[in-house]
């Protein structure tokens, strides 16, 4: 075979769509409702924030008949799922996460305001402006501001202008392309992996599990202070001995071509921060202060959460001087932009609906309980972690993932006897951080693409690090899950 046709063959392979992989899930799970015994558990209602809440109860599941007579309605039930209720599924999983789908669109629309005032962007710009004498210092600083945006509203496509300014930046000033991709990226990244109020997987997941006001915010805060420090440390590293060997460099002969097509401009940091912006920037700064502020002391919930998005949304937009019109399209194209995230968070939720109509989600929920039985908390933990990790492979998206798993994973987690925070923490750390290598992230090819980085530079480079944070990872999985709930 010419080795033109298997370039083809290799270009041709790519994985489904996340809506095609949930669709198939749905299909699967169909089926199962006629394979799998049906059956239940008895359940106890508990208050949350998100309101009252059933939980199952351990050593209560007892099968049912898969077609039985209703003895209060006399009406014939069958549990099996038909090919109308298939089809039917994602409406009714669309309605059972709507606050869910709602809380997600809302925060889309205020984020797009805000970021249309680029007061984020410039004042990074500005920060960088400040140290460029002190060069070294623009990657702890930077790394920094960067960790705060993705641990507390998920800074993800928003860090993608920064790939452009950093790079001609950095090569200038002694250091190579792969630096300024590692700050760029690692920064959101990180902060990211290890979330404390990003509303795109704790707040969401712990919607889910029925968690309220976010109990070991504490702990998160710490894992982001010590993750954030060993990413600014490793790149630091990495800077110093590419500075002090330029050769050292694994994309030193790549950016010989990158130095022509990454032109150096003296104004490259050079971007206008106006009061207009620093005002911006306070709107946002008290907002979260606000959001961490009810979730600490106030229990507060997607409603609460959402109305101060909402406040900090519009109010950024006046501050910026944005017309009423101008408000107003930037939500509406921050809701477009977001609607993908929205419907998978209920057409996983339609999957769940699928479950629970043909009573075969405590069947496996019993059967996954059973096999795990005796099973030492820190084991159930680590296998918690992976089984996220695998799954972010297959669906990369966090509020994704978590409405496809929580479901399952929140109330198992429950059954073992283990703080369901575990669950939410495993979910925060594993998929990130399998999306920070991952080939079906978004975010992770678009910055390695920008840079002219291959995969294949980027794993050499940063397999070690990944490796650390994945073992941290599984600790501090295991340190929630042992917390008192």
């Amino acid at each position: 075979m010419s080795e033109e046709s298997t370039s083809r063959k290799r270009r041709s392979f790519s994985l489904p769509h996340v809506y095609t992989i949930v669709f198939l899930l749905m299909v699967v799970f169909a089926v199962l409702t006629w394979v799998v015994p049906s059956g239940s558990y008895e359940r106890k209602t508990i208050q949350t924030a998100a309101g009252e809440k059933e939980v199952a109860v351990a050593g209560t599941y007892k099968p049912q008949d898969k077609v039985y007579t209703d003895s209060k309605t006399g009406e014939k039930v069958d549990l099996r799922c038909s090919v109308m209720q298939l089809l039917e599924a994602p409406t009714q999983g669309i309605q059972a996460a709507a606050d869910v789908v709602a809380f997600v669109l809302l925060i889309g629309g205020s984020f797009a305001i805000i970021t249309k005032t680029n007061a984020i962007n410039a004042g990074l710009s500005h920060v960088i402006g400040k140290f460029k004498d002190r060069d070294i210092l623009i990657i702890p600083i930077v790394m920094v501001l960067l960790s705060v945006c993705g641990t507390t509203f998920g800074m993800s496509e928003e860090a993608l202008p920064f790939y452009a300014i950093f790079i001609p930046i950095m090569m200038a000033l002694g250091y190579d392309s792969m630096t300024a991709f590692l700050i760029c990226f690692m920064g959101p990244n990180i902060g990211y992996i290890a979330s404390t109020v990003n509303p795109f997987n704790v707040l969401i997941a712990q919607g889910i599990v029925g968690i309220e006001g976010n109990p070991q915010l504490w702990l998160r805060a710490i894992v982001w202070v010590v993750f954030t420090v060993l990413a600014i440390v490793w790149v630091m590293r990495y800077a110093l001995k590419v500075k002090k060997d330029p050769q050292s460099s694994i994309t030193y002969k790549d950016d010989i071509q990158k130095r022509v097509e990454f032109s150096v401009q003296d104004d490259a940091i050079a971007q206008p921060f106006s009061g207009r912006q620093k005002g911006v920037l306070v709107v946002f700064a008290v907002g979260m202060g606000i959001i961490i502020w009810g979730l600490v002391t106030q229990h507060w919930y997607m409603d609460e959460i959402s109305a101060v998005f909402f406040g900090m949304g519009v109010l950024s937009g006046i501050v910026a001087g944005m017309s009423e019109r101008e408000i107003a399209e930037e939500f509406v194209h921050g809701i477009a932009d977001f609607a993908y995230a929205a419907i998978i968070i209920g057409l996983a939720r339609s999957i769940l609906v699928i479950a629970e109509n043909g009573m075969i989600i405590d069947t496996i929920l019993n059967a996954m309980a059973t096999a795990l039985a005796g099973v030492p908390a820190p084991v159930y933990t680590t296998l918690l972690y992976v089984v996220l990790g695998l799954l972010s492979l297959l669906v990369p998206s966090s509020s994704g993932l978590a409405a496809l798993t929580m479901p399952i994973l929140g109330p198992l987690t429950q059954l073992m006897g283990v703080n369901p925070e575990a669950a939410v923490t495993a979910l925060c750390l594993a998929n990130q951080t399998i999306n920070s290598i991952s080939p079906t992230a978004g975010m992770t090819v678009a910055g390695l693409s920008v840079s002219k980085i291959s995969f294949g530079q980027w794993w050499k480079t940063c397999w070690k690090f990944i490796l650390l944070i994945a073992v941290l990872g599984v600790v501090v999985t295991a340190i929630s899950g042992l917390l008192p709930a």
